[in-house]
């Protein structure tokens, strides 16, 4: 009997194998664009078969819809398609009313697209080269090239750029677009425009690459053709930290894999780490969907119904600041720019479905400006230089129409490999989405971002980088320097959203000040529920497993699981209610905070029904800043104070599992100020809390007290089934 199950199962596999197999137009590596493109494979005489390119079968398509008004379907073979140009769908490539167009995978096979042009001619070094580290000498390889890139790749991925020692920017005279150097740093390097500073310039959160203009070795000072985010100074907080290293010069090729391009001598040295092909990327896009985008207006033309399956797309370059960039929140992305290996701009109802990106310098996947009903589902992204996906509206103003949009169960790690702060999840001026399932590891800096513009960002004059330009300005009122967060709301379209079941892990390996999931003026009605974050363990400064930060209000928290994560717990301000949430073992150094409330009043906020979990006495279950010098009713940075009291703070757990006295205190305190009159400091009852199982065991008093199990088996990726 079984073995009857067996075939006819293999039977069912088989036919729907065969049905997906069907397509109106094929590509293959082996075929030609002088084919009709309606075979599979070449026929027996040579004189039929698929076509050879992307942008042949888009042409035959366009072709075809104007008789065809059902689905219509290219399928591509196995194979590598270099690309030399970006492959543009247009209005003419929609799918018309209900129809879809798809260009997927062959069945089984593995369609990759690449913009790495190979790099041939190696050959060893044996001229002794002015400024080779003794180390390299015998190791290095030259090859002949006349192409600018600033990556570089092997079989196993991006090869390092040669990257100096780092040094600390100490001198208070430092600028933006300005550097002191320790004595020796840099050379009189005939090729200086080939290099370049990768600097983390005063706070925590941000890195930049900047292009180097000059070098004055007698006063020095070097000077950057592009601005820093803000002034190349010493790290606030981390004052003891490197933060500024010179790229791309010979003197810092001392490891393997390391390379250097010199444009001058049109030569690229390499240090090999295997015996494979090397290639460089020719491309910042690979594919871009773009509708007609009307910048300053009120109405766009989206491209509708575009579907790409089971696609791997690699090889693109690393972008760069230009003047003319505008910066989301704290720099941590460009606006409108180029740079994801596939872009949306200006599209409904298009789908990126089981597709796969690696070894890249910048992004995966951007929906720009006019992106509405979009699906992003059941993707593989990994090992990119800039962030995983990322959702952009237009900037504050009237124009709302990024929203609706489902990025659903993507595995998504090791991005932000150039650019450190690069978000796995990245939503900017995008509202009523839902971001679920999602896995999200390995991280520089925070794993998931949600943000606008932040209040005072409006009054500001000016044309600064970060944000500022981002306002339309022509669609808002003039603001005064007093402006309010009422104010402001109508114009911030980050609302609306919900972030649920995605698990985040190892989030903040490089960065500080960031966080596992982070929420800043974002509008109202997010809701951030059942997630689970854990082992955010590396040793950075102010780190939060879930933050909502100054101004963000009307967010509500729910039913997350957040376990072993360094400094705190969760950070919350202003009326947002934090309701449900199992919050356990929260690593002490430097801060061991379960739950932080920042920027008061909390009226009209919730602390309620949580479960504050320490194995450890080193624990402080809830934290409040104290006064500030200018009186009691404002902390140290002038806001108003926040105090668990003022929120509707009940029917919580707190315990210590090493000494139940914690809670206890905690307890004591809170019910002298009339709050958690209903909370306890007992036993949960978990099944396993040292190993992360928080389910309830039977008879758990947080039963009793309306607490409402989380079920972590639902959070994270789910098996797509064909």
């Amino acid at each position: 009997m079984k073995k009857i199950l067996f075939i006819s199962l293999m039977l069912v596999v088989s036919i729907s194998c065969f049905a997906q197999s069907k397509a109106d137009f094929y590509i293959s590596t082996e075929g030609s664009d002088d084919w009709s493109g309606k075979l599979a494979s070449p026929n027996e005489q040579g004189t039929d078969g698929p076509f050879a390119t992307l942008t042949h079968a888009k042409e035959a398509v366009r072709t075809l819809k104007k008789t065809k008004l059902t689905d219509i379907i290219v399928l591509i073979r196995e194979g590598v398609y270099k690309l030399n140009n970006t492959v543009v769908f247009g209005l003419e490539d929609s799918g018309q009313e209900d129809m879809t167009i798809t260009y997927a995978a062959y069945p089984g096979e593995t369609p990759v697209f690449s913009s790495g042009k190979e790099i041939k001619g190696w050959e060893k070094v044996t001229k002794d080269i002015p400024g080779l580290p003794e180390k390299a000498k015998g190791n290095v390889w030259v090859a002949d090239t006349s192409d600018k890139f600033l990556t570089l790749y092997d079989e196993d991925g991006m090869l390092p750029r040669a990257q100096s020692e780092g040094f600390i920017a100490e001198e208070k005279t430092n600028a933006r677009d300005r550097v002191h150097f320790p004595n020796g740093t840099f050379k009189n390097w005939s090729n200086i425009q080939d290099a370049e500073i990768k600097v983390r310039p005063h706070h925590a959160w941000i890195t930049n690459m900047l292009p180097i203009e000059s070098v004055n070795k007698k006063s020095e000072i070097v000077n950057t053709s592009i601005s820093a985010t803000y002034g190349m100074n010493v790290l606030h907080f981390l004052k003891d930290t490197e933060n500024v290293w010179i790229e791309n010069v010979i003197e810092a090729l001392d490891k393997e894999g390391e390379w250097v391009l010199n444009t001058k001598e049109n030569k690229v040295y390499l240090w090999p780490r295997n015996q494979s092909t090397i290639v460089a990327p020719q491309l910042l896009e690979l594919i871009r969907v773009e509708g007609k985008i009307n910048e300053r207006g009120s109405k766009d033309i989206p491209v509708r119904n575009l579907k790409f399956k089971g696609l791997t797309f690699k090889h693109g370059e690393r972008y760069t600041l230009t003047p003319n960039d505008a910066g989301l929140q704290h720099d941590w992305d460009m606006y409108d720019k180029n740079n994801a290996l596939v872009r949306f701009r200006g599209t409904e109802d298009c789908v990126i479905d089981e597709c796969h990106f690696l070894y890249s310098g910048s992004g995966a996947i951007r929906v720009d400006l006019h992106g509405i009903g979009n699906t992003i589902s059941s993707n593989h992204i990994e090992h990119m230089g800039g962030g995983g996906i990322l959702l952009c509206g237009y900037g504050p103003g009237t124009k709302d129409v990024n929203k609706k949009n489902t990025v659903y169960n993507n595995n998504i790690h090791h991005v932000g490999e150039i650019y450190w702060h690069s978000p796995g999840i990245f939503v900017w001026q995008s509202g009523e989405n839902r971001i679920a399932n999602n896995l999200i590891h390995h991280t520089d800096y925070t794993g998931l971002i949600l943000s606008g513009c932040m209040t005072d960002f409006f009054a500001k004059k000016g044309n600064g980088r970060e944000l500022v330009r981002t306002l339309r300005r022509h669609e808002l009122p003039e603001f005064d320097k007093e402006v309010t967060l009422e104010e402001v709301l109508p114009y911030l379209h980050t609302h609306d959203n919900i972030v649920e079941n995605n698990e985040i892990h190892h989030a903040m390996q490089r960065l500080g000040d960031g966080n596992g999931i982070y929420i800043r003026g974002a509008g109202r009605n997010n809701i951030i529920r059942r997630n689970y974050i854990h082992h955010l363990v590396a040793d950075m400064i102010m780190q939060a497993a879930l933050r909502t930060d100054g101004g963000q209000t009307g967010t509500l928290i729910t039913e997350n699981v957040i376990y072993k994560c360094t400094s705190q717990g969760i950070l919350t301000k202003l009326d947002n209610r934090v309701v449900n949430n199992v919050v356990a073992d929260i690593i002490a150094p430097p801060r061991g905070y379960y739950l932080s409330v920042r920027e008061g009043p909390l009226t009209g906020g919730a602390i309620k029904n949580n479960i504050f979990y320490s194995p450890t006495k080193l624990v402080t279950f809830i934290d409040e800043l104290p006064p500030g010098k200018k009186g009691k009713s404002e902390d140290r940075r002038g806001r108003a104070l926040a105090r668990a009291k003022d929120a509707d703070t009940d029917f919580n757990i707190y315990f210590c599992a090493e000494d139940a006295n914690k809670g206890i205190e905690m307890l004591e305190k809170n019910q002298k100020d009339g709050v958690d009159l209903n909370s306890k400091s007992i036993d949960p009852m978990f099944v396993d809390p040292e190993n992360g199982d928080f389910r309830f065991k039977p008879g758990s008093p947080a039963l009793e007290m309306g607490i409402v199990p989380i079920d972590v088996s639902k959070i994270g990726l789910v098996k797509v089934v064909n």
